[in-house]
């Protein structure tokens, strides 16, 4: 079944596309991909979207609009994804996360739009979507998803390994003798991304190539407050996302420390508070394997910071695993997509604190009648190339 994975993360920059082939025998699944991008949202409809995120008040009215708005533009993407590919066989879309709903340690509530009827309509197959919710009625935090495909994919290694993405949110998995845990560490590009653009420093909207951090130096005293914070005391399983780390965080602690701050000292500190938030959690854990993808990954200051930090642990890019870093979600999602159409739960509890696996999302039919495959038991490896 060729399956067409597709998300806007937290970095909220575009959409990353994967088309990948999976054959299944016996509960071991094999993926061939077939297809990968990222499409950059428009600048009118990123500017809308960053304008309506939390802490910024919004309105019904402009979360229907871009739903709409950026279902469309999920459609599009999807539609010359399959087409580059000579058709699929279904979709499952994760949409952009408007708001996550997390009080007292406990998610509640999670709101992706990017209405999946356009990408029905426009790819003409099944579509998945909404795929977090049902986690979270089971007591879990519908994040981290992707340690579902980090287990699969770092099982079998000896000792305590790890798999951690940077985007806008750094999230971990770990696999070690005694199981899986996994949760989300705290920002990895969020902070720097909303300085970038508030300070109006590049077109890009990110640092790229830390060419801003490599100009600035670490503010000690900010980094100790940023640090302090209590979210990284916390114990896993937790979630997180911009609804606590945004541009008014960032400037309600430098005005706690220092009236001003030159931009690319901000821009370099915050680097650093990724690099430490990090290596902290690898060091608890005793991680000795550390797979890495996300867009942080290609921030050079970041990997040879947790290099410097991390001398005995073995610090890799995803693509060792046969995950590429820049396509490894959206591979995800397409993994997802297949499960729920076979009826495999594509969730492991101790990945995201659920007491039990569900299997995720909902299923809106393309063309023609809704026709199921035969369900799977379950999946017990998962081998890509």
């Amino acid at each position: 079944m060729r399956v067409l994975g597709l998300l806007s993360g937290t970095s909220h920059d575009g959409i990353d596309v994967t088309v990948v082939d999976f054959e299944e025998s016996e509960g071991a699944l094999h993926g061939t991909l077939l297809h990968e991008d990222s499409i950059p949202y428009g600048p009118e409809l990123r500017a809308r979207l960053v304008a309506a995120l939390p802490p910024a008040p919004t309105t019904l009215a402009e979360v229907c609009e871009l739903d709409t708005l950026i279902g469309q533009a999920f459609a599009e993407v999807a539609a010359t994804a399959s087409d580059a590919v000579g058709g699929v066989d279904a979709v499952c879309t994760h949409g952009q996360t408007v708001f996550h709903w997390v009080a007292d340690g406990h998610a509640l509530g999670t709101l992706q739009v990017g209405q999946p009827a356009w990408i029905a309509e426009r790819v003409g197959v099944p579509v998945v979507s909404d795929v977090r919710i049902r986690d979270i009625t089971v007591g879990g935090h519908g994040a981290p998803l992707v340690s579902f495909l980090d287990e699969l994919l770092l099982r079998g290694r000896a000792g305590v390994s790890a798999a951690v993405n940077l985007g806008g949110i750094a999230n971990m998995t770990v696999v070690g003798p005694d199981g899986l845990s996994a949760y989300d560490i705290g920002p990895a590009n969020a902070l720097v991304d909303a300085v970038v653009v508030a300070e109006g420093l590049n077109e890009r909207g990110y640092d790229a190539d830390a060419a801003i951090a490599r100009t600035g130096t670490v503010d000690d005293a900010l980094l100790t407050a940023l640090l302090a914070d209590p979210y990284y005391s916390l114990s896993a399983p937790k979630s997180t996302g911009k609804e606590h780390f945004h541009l008014d965080y960032v400037r309600a602690h430098v005005d706690g420390v220092r009236s001003s701050i030159a931009p690319a000292d901000l821009i370099r500190t915050l680097t650093e508070l990724t690099v430490r938030t990090v290596a902290q959690d690898v060091r608890a854990a005793g991680i000795r394997f550390l797979a890495v993808s996300g867009g942080g990954c290609h921030n050079p200051l970041i990997m040879q910071g947790l290099r410097d930090a991390l001398p005995g642990v073995e610090v890799v890019l995803a693509d060792e695993l046969g995950a590429p870093v820049d396509s490894k979600e959206a591979i995800l999602f397409a993994l997802i997509g297949w499960c729920t159409m076979h009826g495999v739960a594509a969730v492991t509890p101790g990945g995201t604190g659920a007491r039990e696996s569900r299997i995720l999302g909902t299923i809106t039919p393309g063309a023609g009648p809704l026709r199921m495959p035969e369900p799977v038991a379950r999946v017990r490896s998962l081998t890509l190339d």
